[in-house]
């Protein structure tokens, strides 16, 4: 299984983390002595499930290291766009190559058991999308003040992960999906329409099970796909804010 390491976000000024990045990626960030992206690399590296990595938004002169063979590609411009972009190379490199790993640069405290853990959760599933999501009181116990957006279900409320799977061959087989994503990506009310209204009221009014859910977005984007419930808060500890940034440095 291969990873695509997205690392193609630079904040501007006015953002949270332009003060602790003054202009360069988020990516290259330090955090307890490395890059944060380094940190990322290290449990891709540790982990016996990953052979390959595509890293999308950094060069081959960015100050990081990795003993498995990286794949440097420029920023398509967005997350989307980057995401298909590493697929295709995947899938130039080793056509044969069934799912890939979408990895943010900035989970600074995953580990390769984590990695395992997920692509294991995968190849068992055998689906076209996996994403991982954390329950509200891992990610407290773990990150107390982290202040996660959380998405509140019937059966439980949870926050999505930074790490997710999906199968290859969706890049180009399904067009649909991914042309519904791109088309909803900066539109509130197109999102909103992706996965249906009905769904959207029913989440709001926390009547819709985590079982519902999934079914109800799958049925509407024409895919297989699972949530994974991951018992490490790690995968969705991203930094988006210089108090989370601190967090992740003093953890």
């Amino acid at each position: 299984m291969d990873a695509i390491v997205t690392a193609g976000g630079v904040p501007q000024p006015g953002e949270p983390l332009y003060e602790a990045t003054q202009g360069q990626p988020k990516a290259l960030v330090d955090v307890a002595g490395k890059p944060m992206i380094q940190w990322v690399l290290d449990a891709l590296n540790d982990a016996r499930h990953v052979d390959h990595i595509v890293l999308v938004g950094l060069d081959a002169e960015a100050p990081i290291t990795s003993e498995k063979p990286v794949t440097f590609m420029p920023s398509q411009g967005h997350m989307v766009d980057n995401i298909l972009a590493g697929a295709d190379r995947i899938l130039q490199r080793d056509a044969s190559t069934e799912y890939a790993l979408i990895v943010s640069s900035d989970i600074p405290a995953i580990t390769g058991e984590m990695v395992d853990w997920l692509a294991q959760q995968v190849l068992a599933a055998q689906v076209d999308a996996c994403y991982t999501i954390i329950q509200k009181h891992v990610m407290e116990a773990r990150f107390p003040g982290s202040r996660r957006s959380y998405t509140h279900l019937k059966d439980m409320t949870v926050c999505g992960g930074d790490i997710n799977a999906f199968r290859l061959s969706l890049a180009h087989s399904n067009t649909e999906f991914w042309d519904k994503v791109i088309e909803s990506r900066k539109n509130v009310f197109k999102q909103a329409a992706l996965v249906g209204y009905d769904t959207l009221l029913l989440l709001l009014l926390r009547q819709l099970s985590l079982d519902a859910a999934i079914r109800r977005v799958c049925n509407r984007l024409n895919l297989t796909g699972k949530a994974l419930v991951s018992p490490y808060a790690e995968m969705g500890m991203d930094v988006d804010k210089p108090f989370q940034l601190e967090i992740l440095r003093a953890d």
